[in-house]
């Protein structure tokens, strides 16, 4: 055989492909609860849809037409209230000046020293405490601390009022020797001032706790609210009564008991202001029975941290 002669090379088994796509799993039966639900038709998304923005609706209507009438009706009573709070302080200013000769603080003419006493009574008892209560139902757009403050300055202008009023009628007892707190107008005035000046330094204390430690006081001066709400309301009453109480003794001994029951023009504008008191009692007292008259419960929340 030739040794330059190459043999040729034997030819190799081709490489066999592989699969290599994943194994199958095995054929195991699925449960009907596990498998999804049929995708619902574009009829009945469109239904849902449809339903669902009808209720919406009719939610949105209800809800404006109620908080329409409420706020018509927040707005009404308010604004009677305003009106008689300060009209009763205008109407004693008139009858003082029209049939009692106005004001002054002389030896000679003690009866205008007297005048002070229903004016300012009516002023620091009525006006100014009826404005202190309905502060938390007049500013509900306020801030808490804002509110706060209104109340304390009405009450410091009521303080006053009060104190000048009472010293007034007692210097004017002494200077005519009649005797003092004999009568029941007396008595429920004297336990009125007391309750109002209990209410002043309780007020003044949870307001100065609130300026020192905000944090630590929140829950003694949230315990505070209801009890000093509460008195709050009872002082206002109180006041009340001493004022009616108080028009009623001024009508018989200026006027004597004859001449009163034939309804003078004085006698007139003494009872209208009774009256005027009256109507503020009621409208005060509804306003503060009405709960949706208040400030937002996230208000009330958060009013310890204010």
């Amino acid at each position: 055989m030739d040794s330059n002669s190459v043999s040729p090379m034997p030819e190799l088994a081709p490489i066999a492909e592989f699969d290599k796509s994943p194994p199958s799993p095995p054929n195991e039966e699925v449960p009907m609860d596990d498998l999804p639900p049929p995708p619902a038709t574009i009829s009945q998304v469109e239904g849902k849809k449809k339903l669902k923005i009808q209720r919406s609706r009719s939610y949105d209507s209800e809800e404006h037409e109620r908080g329409a009438c409420e706020w018509c009706e927040y707005a009404l009573v308010i604004t009677l209230a305003t009106i008689l709070l300060i009209g009763v302080s205008a109407l004693t200013i008139f009858w003082t000046f029209f049939y009692r000769e106005g004001y002054g603080w002389a030896d000679d003419i003690p009866e205008k020293q007297f005048n002070l006493h229903p004016t300012l009574m009516i002023a620091g008892f009525i006006t100014f405490s009826g404005f202190s209560v309905l502060l938390y139902r007049i500013c509900r757009c306020f801030r808490r601390i804002y509110v706060k403050l209104l109340h304390a300055i009405f009450h410091a202008l009521a303080f006053p009022c009060i104190v000048i009023g009472f010293l007034a009628v007692l210097d004017f007892h002494n200077k005519k020797g009649i005797n003092n707190f004999y009568s029941l107008h007396s008595w429920i005035g004297f336990v009125a001032m007391g309750l109002f000046g209990l209410q002043y330094v309780v007020g003044f204390f949870s307001f100065l706790l609130l300026l020192i430690c905000n944090k630590g006081t929140a829950n003694f001066r949230a315990s505070l609210v209801p009890i000093h709400a509460a008195f709050g309301v009872l002082t206002f009453v109180l006041g009340v009564c001493a004022c009616l109480t108080g028009l009623t003794e001024k009508a018989l001994f200026a006027l004597g008991a004859d001449r009163y029951s034939g309804l003078p023009d004085e006698g007139v504008i003494i009872n209208a202001i009774g009256v005027t008191i009256i109507a503020i009692t009621a409208v005060v007292m509804y306003i503060l029975s009405r709960n949706k008259f208040r400030t937002e419960a996230r208000d009330m929340r958060a009013s310890v941290d204010l």
